[in-house]
Parts: structure tokens; sequence; C-alpha cells
């Protein structure tokens, strides 16, 4: 039996396919919090009440279809065809047929994603199912909650697809009919792969579009094994396998006509040609001048809900849980503070950060634009009591992420990225590898059961563990701004 998560791997990569039907089973944490049950709230939505059926994991498909007989609505109904299994979110018998209900469980659906619904739409036309409209049910950016959840509001009910502004497009199911196709040849194909081969690697966009795959090291070991200037490291290049091919190695001997031409890739073949370190020594010195002592270096983690569970919030909203303030001085002391609360203690944190944040100097955070100055925004929007002093911490805001994405600071051993983690390995520094959590949405996951459940067992190590991960992003950021320091003065002797 086959899933659409199974063909749209398949269809990807058949390696892909492979490798993740034997990989050892993972427990599922989903990047986004999505603690309600969406089916019933949908259902308060559709004014579902009776004549339903609800399907569940397990179910026969010959139930969903006995139950189309008698019922109204089906809800979660399982339907297969040559072993293609799809669950259906919501079906609504009609005079002309049945209305199909998919839902999208974010703010604005797209078509970019044609491949699940038309493969859906192939199966039940092949389980003799006449559809009559289909839409598409998502949550409502403009909805925001009040004590009281309230279904009718949070979710939309559209009959199209939204373009890149976010603006009603092309209607849903004409998108689907125009680009629904037969799935036998690829469930034939998927069906003769041998149980124990795994196709060769085939390297396309795919591999990394969007984020790399998680198995590309393993697909294309060699890669690993390339000189920190390899052309392979080259950032956003669409020609350096080409090129690597022709026998151009290293990044200093990049065709320039076949570069895109970014800030980001002139500093990284300057870097390798001026003997592994570039720096714009002007825009740097430039930079610092305007970083005043004493410099605050601010990291925030945050949970994101799908659906608001406090007052005041709209749907994916975000909540910061912690946050880690290294504070240093002109002399070089410095002093730590973190504040971390569990479930819903935003006012008290934006109390806490005006306090904690000397009034004067600059305040310094990694993807500050991104994260840190929309957060505290958003703190200033949601306590006027605190805004004065929230927004004048955003007007003291540098980012010191800035430095790497504009090209300014480049060395080869950053291999393409720039991340903390990666400039702190880079320079042998304290590592994330020797903290318990020591990955982002691994901090999220264990601050989840903190809001949970008080009475987990290991409560008081996760709230350590969590302040250690946070203050060492905090901590990172005073040893990068610390070696900007040291090659802005070494450049200038």
């Amino acid at each position: 039996m086959y899933h659409i998560s199974d063909v749209k791997k398949y269809t990807r990569c058949a390696r892909l396919y492979v490798n993740e039907k034997h990989a050892p089973k993972r427990e599922y944490q989903p990047f986004i919090r999505l603690d309600e049950e969406v089916t019933s709230l949908v259902a308060q939505k559709l004014h579902i009440e009776d004549h339903y059926f609800l399907g569940h994991k397990g179910d026969d498909p010959s139930a969903a279809k006995q139950a189309m007989k008698s019922a109204e609505w089906l809800m979660k109904a399982r339907f297969e065809y040559r072993q293609l299994r799809v669950k259906v979110p919501f079906l609504h018998q009609t005079d002309k047929g049945w209305d199909l209900y998919f839902l999208f469980i974010g703010l604005y659906p797209h078509a970019d994603d044609m491949q699940f619904y038309c493969d859906e739409v192939w199966v039940l036309e092949n389980n003799h199912i006449k559809i009559d409209q289909i839409y598409i049910i998502h949550l409502n950016a403009e909805y925001i909650r009040e004590e009281e959840l309230d279904p009718s509001a949070l979710f939309v009910i559209s009959d199209c697809f939204y373009n890149g502004k976010n603006h009603p497009s092309v209607k849903v199911k004409d998108a689907i009919y125009k680009s629904k196709r037969d799935l036998t040849h690829v469930l034939n194909e998927m069906d003769q792969l041998q149980e124990d081969s795994v196709p060769a690697a085939n390297r396309t966009n795919h591999c990394t579009t969007r984020q790399k795959c998680r198995y590309y090291d393993s697909c294309f070991p060699n890669e690993a094994k390339e000189p920190d200037d390899s052309i392979l490291t080259l950032i956003a290049s669409q020609n350096k396998h080409e090129m690597k091919k022709e026998g151009i190695a290293l990044l200093k001997d990049a065709d320039s006509e076949r570069i895109e031409g970014s800030r980001q890739q002139y500093a990284q073949i300057l870097a390798d040609q001026e003997g592994g370190l570039h720096v714009d020594r002007y825009a740097l010195k430039s930079w610092l001048s305007w970083i005043k002592y004493p410099i605050s270096f601010l990291d925030f983690e945050w949970e994101r809900f799908a659906i608001p569970p406090y007052k005041g919030m709209r749907p994916y909203d975000v909540m910061p849980f912690e946050y880690s303030l290294h504070i240093m001085q002109a002399d070089g002391t410095m002093t730590h503070k973190v504040y971390l609360n569990i479930h819903d203690d935003r006012r008290d944190m934006a109390k806490n950060l005006v306090t904690d944040i000397p009034a004067q100097g600059t305040v310094i955070a990694y993807n500050a634009v991104g994260a840190e100055m929309m957060r505290i925004a958003e703190f200033a929007q949601l306590f006027p009591e605190y805004a004065a002093k929230l927004n004048d911490i955003n007007a003291r805001m540098e980012d010191l992420q800035l430095i790497f994405e504009t090209g300014t600071v480049y060395d080869i051993r950053m291999r393409g990225q720039w991340s903390l983690k990666v400039i702190m390995a880079m320079m042998n520094d304290k590592s994330y590898k020797d903290l318990d959590i020591n990955q982002g949405m691994e901090a999220v996951f264990q601050w989840r059961h903190l809001d949970y459940s008080d009475d987990t067992a290991d409560h008081n190590k996760i709230v350590e563990d969590l302040k250690k991960y946070c203050g060492m992003d905090s901590y990172a950021m005073t040893v990068v701004f610390q070696w900007l320091k040291k090659i802005n003065e070494e450049k200038m002797q």
C-alpha cells in the first residue's frame, strides 16, 4: 500500500523514496505547534452536526464507500485505488455529486503542491466518485482570538488558490484538472522497484531546493572531502558542478561569465585569491564605528502556533519563551542574564527585557531584522506601557549577520555558510556539540514538554539545558564580535 507522500517522494527522487522507506522511524515533531483537533473545529465551521461519517486510521476503504450511501458528510474518509490510499478531509453530498473540501493548515494556499491535490482527485475519480465543486479551507490571516476560539471566524472557505501577493487567483478546480495526471505508470515503477536495491544518486535541483536533502551527504560523500576553497562551496551557483567537471576546481578560478554575481560569491572568490580571508575593511570599520558600549548581545527563542492559543494572537503568531543577554562593557567585562517562561508570560518577559537591557549602548542580534526586532515590535504593540523603551531598544539594534550576508567578511573555512555554529566551529571556540540541546528546533521541542505539563520528570534538567543553549547563542555573538574587531585592527595595520 502506498500513500501520497510515497508518490511525492518517488516522483522527486527514487533514491529518496527508498531511503525513507528503510529509515528507522523517527518521532514526528512538527515545526509549527498545532495542539487542537482541527477536524472538529472545521466541522463547526461547516455546521456538521449529524448525518456524517468520521474515518479513522486503519479503516478499510469499503467503510467510506458504504457510508456514502447514507451520510451527508464524510470526514477523514479513506479511499484506495491501485494500492494508493488517500485520506480526504471533507466530502459533502449534493444534488450534483460530491463537493470536495481540502484542508490547508496555513494562511494562503498557493498552487505549488498540485501533485497532492491532483493525486487525491485521481483516486476519488477512479472510485467512481463524481466531484462537483472543490474548495480549500484555510486559516484566516485577519482573525484575532478573543477569550474563546471562534471556528467560524478562524477559517476561510475558498474556491481559489492565492498568488504571490496573497490575492485570490486561479480557481482550485480549474488548476487541479489542468494539472491532473494518470498515476498508473508511476505506481507500476514503484511496484517494480526491488526491495533491497537503492537507485544510484542523481543530482537534480530537488537535492538542494528550499533546504538540502537529509541524504545529500550520503548520496555525494566526496563533496564533504572537498577543500574549503572548492568551487562546490560557491553560494547559490547553478553552474558550479559544470565548472567542476570542466576542471575549474577552486573558487579563485571561477568563470566570471557563469556566476550569478552576488556579493557573497564575490567575497568567496576574493577570499580564495587573498589567502583565505576577505575583509572589506572600509565597510567593516564603518560598521564597527556605529557600535557603542555597553553592548547588549540578545537572542530569543520562541514557539509558533498555527491556531492562536491565547487572547490577542493571530494564526501563526509567535510567542517568545526565552531570551539570553550578554552585556559587554568597554573594558571587556561581561555579565549574563537569561529569562525563561513557561506558558504565556509575554508581559513579564517584556517587563524584564526593558529592565535587563541597559538604557544606553548598542543592542546586537544575529538576523535581528528577521527575528529579534520583529519580536520586540510585537511586544511594543501588545504592551503599550513598555512601548517607548522597547522601540528605543529596536532603534539601537544592529544585525551582526549583515556583515556576512553582504560579503563584508568571508573566511573560506565557512564553506558557503555563516551561521553562528559554523563560525564558532571555524574558530575552535566553545562548541554547541557539547550541549544536550544544540539546535533551535530541539530547544522548541524541549520547551513544549514544559508547556504541556508542569509535572515533567526532568523539568529542572530541561530548564537548565534551555538556558545553556540560548546562552550559547548570545555568547557566540560576543566571540564573533571580538573576532571582527581583531581582524579589523589587523587589516588597518
